[in-house]
């Protein structure tokens, strides 16, 4: 293996220190002012460290009171978790049908994948016309599952795409001999190649759920109140003008941030070798 020259590997470090600035720093600034005084949030020149450490933020935003913020919040909380999970459990049962079918049948299917990839770089305003008349004649506004379901046409399309990527890894000649064995279509997918493909499916599942989670042009159009609104509509009316405590607004962003960062680290093992798969071929 060839060594490398320190210059480089100094430029390597420096290149990772700097993005790690940049990615955490504004974290740090949220989590600071999540826990900083108003005073402390107003004053010039601003406090960047709080001289005490407030956190009645948090017991302010998970209450279940009536008539509260923190009732909206959680609702808003809960709504996510729903529209999330659902658009993340229907893209997956339309992705592995689909993406298998295109990588074991290439042909004319992958011209239908790439159409269907296509329908994600739409901007969404080019379709909420269309899709808000119709969720209005079939009587689904302010809906958690009608939501979930709109999720599905920008969820599906990228879900197909990654895990068709990653059936392509898997050899074709596995699926062959179980076929020979007597194994039926469904009992390959199942048994045999979903398994081989478990840290892409952990994957696809996580990117989606992360699309879902922090959708807000939808959700804010086809919402209306605390029965569907999620959290980034939740989020943007704090900021909005509702409250004045900006500590408030970034307690409620540590919050929201909780949810997608325990799913990432319970699947982290499998978040890397998904990521990796199909990186170097044998």
């Amino acid at each position: 293996m060839e060594r490398q020259s320190p210059w480089f590997q100094a430029f390597i470090y420096v290149a990772a220190v700097l993005l790690a600035i940049f990615i955490l720093t504004p974290i740090l600034w949220m989590l600071i002012m999540s826990v900083s005084s108003t005073n402390d949030l107003t004053t010039k020149p601003l406090n960047w460290l709080p001289q005490v450490m407030d956190f009645h933020r948090y017991s302010e935003l998970l209450t279940l009171a009536e008539n509260t913020i923190g009732q909206a919040f959680l609702s808003a909380l809960r709504n996510s978790l729903l529209v999330a999970g659902m658009g993340t459990i229907g893209a997956l049962l339309v992705a592995i049908p689909a993406a298998w079918s295109v990588s074991r049948s290439p042909g004319q299917q992958k011209l239908a994948l790439y159409a269907v990839v296509a329908t994600y770089m739409l901007p969404p305003v080019a379709l909420v016309v269309p899709i808000y008349f119709a969720l209005s004649a079939l009587g689904a506004l302010n809906s958690v599952f009608s939501l979930a379901v709109v999720y599905l046409s920008i969820l599906a399309p990228f879900t197909t795409w990654l895990m068709k990527s990653s059936f392509d890894n898997i050899p074709v000649e596995i699926e062959l001999a179980a076929m020979i064995d007597g194994a039926r279509l469904d009992q390959i997918l199942r048994r045999i190649t979903l398994p081989l493909a478990g840290p892409s499916l952990a994957t696809a599942g996580l990117f989606a759920f992360l699309l879902a989670w922090d959708e807000f042009f939808y959700a804010l159009l086809f919402t209306s109140d605390q029965r569907a609104q999620t959290l980034p509509v939740e989020i943007a009316a704090l900021a909005g003008g509702r409250v004045s405590d900006y500590g408030l607004i970034a307690t409620a962003g540590v919050l929201a941030a909780v949810p997608p960062v325990l799913i990432g680290f319970f699947l982290q093992r499998s978040l890397i070798a998904g990521l990796t798969a199909g990186g170097v071929k044998g």
